[in-house]
Formats: C-alpha cells, sequence, structure tokens
C-alpha cells in the first residue's frame, strides 16, 4: 500500500469506546488516532491530571479503504459507522489531522464548541501551538482564542492564545 494512496477517515464509535476502537484498530495493524487533552480529574480523595478524549465519540484512522480494510475497519468492536456522506466515506483534511495533532495532550484550556465557518483564518506562529491552523476569534473582555474547526464532523475546538502569536493567512 502506497503512503499517498492513505488518507485520513473520522470513525463514529460507542459512547466511551474511543480507546477500545484505537486497540482494536492498533491490533490489526491499522493505524489510528484519538486526540486527546488533559484536564484534572475530580476523585472523592484525590485530584490528579488525565488524558480525555477531544473530540468525544470520534477516532480517527490511517487508510486507503481497500474492500479489506474497509471491512476490518468497520467490524472493529465500537465501531458505528465511516463517517461520510450518503453511504461514502469522506476523508478528513490532512490540514485538520495535524492541527488535531498539535492539540493532542495539551493542557490548554480547550473546549468544543458549535461549528463555525466565518472569521478570519490564522496560523500560531510560536509557542506550543506552532502550525495549528483555524479560525481567530475574540470575545469581549476575554482572552483570544483560535478555533480549530473539523469540516466533515461539523466540530469545532476553541483553544485560549496569546494574539501576537497568531497571524492571519490566506
Amino acid at each position: 500500500m502506497r503512503e499517498d494512496q492513505l488518507k485520513w477517515y473520522a470513525l463514529h464509535a460507542r459512547s466511551r469506546h474511543e480507546d477500545v476502537v484505537f486497540n482494536g484498530l492498533m491490533k490489526k495493524s491499522i493505524e489510528a488516532f484519538v486526540p486527546k487533552v488533559e484536564v484534572m480529574s475530580r476523585r472523592k480523595d484525590r485530584r490528579k491530571r488525565i488524558l480525555v478524549p477531544l473530540l468525544p465519540g470520534y477516532v480517527f484512522v490511517h487508510s486507503d479503504l481497500n474492500p479489506y480494510h474497509y471491512w476490518d475497519i468497520v467490524k472493529t468492536y465500537g465501531v458505528v459507522r465511516i463517517v461520510g456522506t450518503e453511504n461514502k466515506p469522506v476523508p478528513v483534511k490532512e490540514e485538520e489531522i495535524a492541527s488535531l495533532r498539535i492539540l493532542h495532550g495539551t493542557d490548554r484550556t480547550v473546549r468544543n464548541q458549535a461549528y463555525m465557518k466565518k472569521g478570519d483564518r490564522i496560523m500560531i506562529m510560536e509557542g506550543p501551538l506552532k502550525g495549528l491552523t483555524g479560525f481567530y476569534l475574540r470575545h469581549k473582555g476575554k482572552s483570544d482564542k483560535v478555533v480549530v474547526s473539523i469540516e466533515l464532523l461539523q466540530r469545532s475546538l476553541a483553544v485560549e492564545i496569546e494574539d501576537w502569536i497568531a497571524e492571519k493567512v490566506s
């Protein structure tokens, strides 16, 4: 299988089965990715930092979706379906996967929010989120944010940023 034929696809997973799907795909030697964010866990007796899925219910898989791989993927325990339109899988843009990889494991405040299409397109130029692309968003009296949108899933993620590290891109 040639590397240039592989594309990233979003899998809709059963509720709280992201890691089960990820591990099932890895056992089948299929590259998968579950973007996670670090949060504080609130237990009765202690607090500690844990990683939780950034996009609950979704796992990304890198494949050419040949018939053999397609069935291997959809038969993985916990997979509901491959996200697409009209029963046809649609690949996720490489740029969006790259942005999710940058956010993966961050301890920055990241929250899901309504999908956004309008706004200035920006790229983070410095710091731990360097290379992340998204839409610029500013709230009155609050800090600046960049919104990373995953078109296929109609989901967006907002991350607080310092405005001096973002530049507008065409």
